[in-house]
């Protein structure tokens, strides 16, 4: 529009530019017109004009003018207001989606009826299982709470008359009861050493300067006083305070801090300086940890060193290799009486039973099985000797053996080493129950001794 306004014939320099700013301020001014205008048409229209109804516009609009007339909105004669998600299904869509038919509809109400159908069976479920889970649990604690008085008032007191009668070991089976279990250890395991607490005070006191000294001066002089080398002394520290942290660490009671790591701690100092020909060897830990939560500390110190005085216990922890070759030749004798086809599976894949029964043997299963489960295996222990030891890992391979005959040796190494945490008590000790220790009418130590004969003869 605006060059018409100049001749053609004007083309100065100065023209041209002013030509262009009147061009450029009357664009602005059109602009802002615009603006305003819009603005204008939008308040009259939107503000001021009243709207239509509903009514009004369907009545304007006539019937049958749209393809899915508008439903008004209802909603269900619901018993509840629904809490979650799970009821929306029957409720209707929005009003700018299509209405359900009624098809649909049925349909919705029927997978409803179905969620809730199968949320109520699964609370019944579960409710019938916490109530079995009650119920038995009710039942073990007043089993407990008998056997608790039948122990305290007729087997302890007529200890050395009752503990091999058919009664005693059958509730023996069955688990001593918490309170009653230090005791039956302790009576048990014996005293066939004749340590006194007096005894262990002066090995704790001992080991005490030694490790005061230790950490002072670490002279070599110090130390030969115990029986022991400066490198070996401290190897014992060492593996003492490292073991000690890894003992039980779901428990965070015999880590630093807890109110059993000094305890502990004492006890195996104790031992290193009672037995310094032993010393300190990697796993006593777990066996002196369960000894200390069932005892006191002195009493917890003589069952632990008549403990490791045992021939099992001493053989593996002074790393015997000749009894400990006797040892794993008579297992394997029960084992393939047993389970013949884990047997062969084992051998096909040369796992041989040193990958996981010396772990098992140094720790008493304490650091494999849960504790209240390895609790009861010492129970089987006290009763039966180390023959329960083997039979117990006979059970856990016989609890496992589906799963085994599916691994090949790596994996299988791993997993003995490493048991579920979850092992069920009732399964392992009916698998243990099950394991017969006999082989060609000969007892473990009839085998034993059989093995021992075959191995000094190659």
């Amino acid at each position: 529009v605006f060059p018409y306004f100049f001749p053609p014939s004007l083309s100065s320099f100065r023209l041209r530019r002013a030509h262009a700013g009147l061009w450029h301020v009357c664009s602005i001014v059109l602009a802002f017109f615009s603006f305003h205008l819009f603005f204008f048409f939008f308040f009259f229209f939107f503000l001021m004009v009243p709207p239509f109804s509903l009514k009004e516009c369907e009545a304007r609009a006539g019937p049958g003018t749209g393809p899915h007339p508008r439903q008004p909105m209802r909603r269900k004669n619901l018993e509840f207001e629904p809490l979650s998600t799970t009821a929306l299904i029957l409720e209707d869509r929005p009003a700018n989606l299509p209405a359900k038919s009624e098809e649909e509809a049925q349909r919705h109400r029927q997978e409803y009826n179905e969620m809730v159908a199968g949320a109520k069976r699964r609370e019944m479920k579960e409710a019938q299982r916490k109530k079995k889970q009650m119920k038995e649990r009710y039942r073990q604690e007043e089993n407990i709470a008998h056997a608790m008085v039948i122990w305290n008032t007729e087997i302890l007191p007529n200890w050395e008359s009752m503990r091999n009668t058919r009664r005693v070991r059958e509730l023996w089976w069955q688990g001593l009861p918490p309170s009653v279990r230090g005791k039956v250890w302790s009576l048990a395991i014996g005293n066939e050493l004749n340590i006194t607490p007096e005894l262990y005070e002066i090995f704790l006191s001992r080991a005490k300067e030694k490790w005061r000294s230790f950490n002072e001066t670490s002279s070599v002089s110090e130390n030969e006083d115990c029986g022991a080398s400066l490198a070996d002394r401290e190897s014992s520290l060492d593996l003492i305070k490292l073991d000690i942290f890894r003992t039980f660490p779901s428990l965070y009671i015999f880590q630093k801090g807890g109110p059993y790591h000094d305890l502990l701690h004492s006890v195996l100092g104790a031992y290193t300086c009672y037995r310094p020909d032993v010393g300190y060897v990697q796993g006593m830990s777990f066996i002196a940890a369960v000894l200390i939560l069932n005892l006191e500390e002195a009493d917890a110190f003589i069952a632990f060193a008549n403990l490791l005085n045992k021939p099992c216990q001493m053989a593996f922890f002074r790393v015997d290799h000749d009894l400990m070759l006797k040892y794993f030749a008579a297992f394997e004798v029960f084992f393939e009486e047993n389970l013949p086809k884990l047997f062969q599976h084992f051998q096909n894949n040369s796992l041989t039973p040193d990958f996981y029964l010396i772990d098992w043997i140094f720790t008493l299963y304490s650091k494999s099985l849960p504790l209240d489960v390895a609790c009861r295996v010492w129970d089987l222990f006290c009763r039966d000797g180390e023959e329960a030891l083997f039979r117990t890992g006979l059970g856990i391979l016989r609890l496992y053996q589906d799963v085994l005959l599916q691994m090949d040796f790596i994996h299988s190494a791993q997993f003995l080493s490493r048991l579920p945490e979850n092992t069920p008590a009732h399964t392992l000790f009916t698998c243990i129950a099950n394991t017969q220790m006999l082989s060609n009418n000969r007892r473990w130590n009839q085998v034993k001794t059989d093995c021992t004969r075959v191995l000094l003869a190659y």
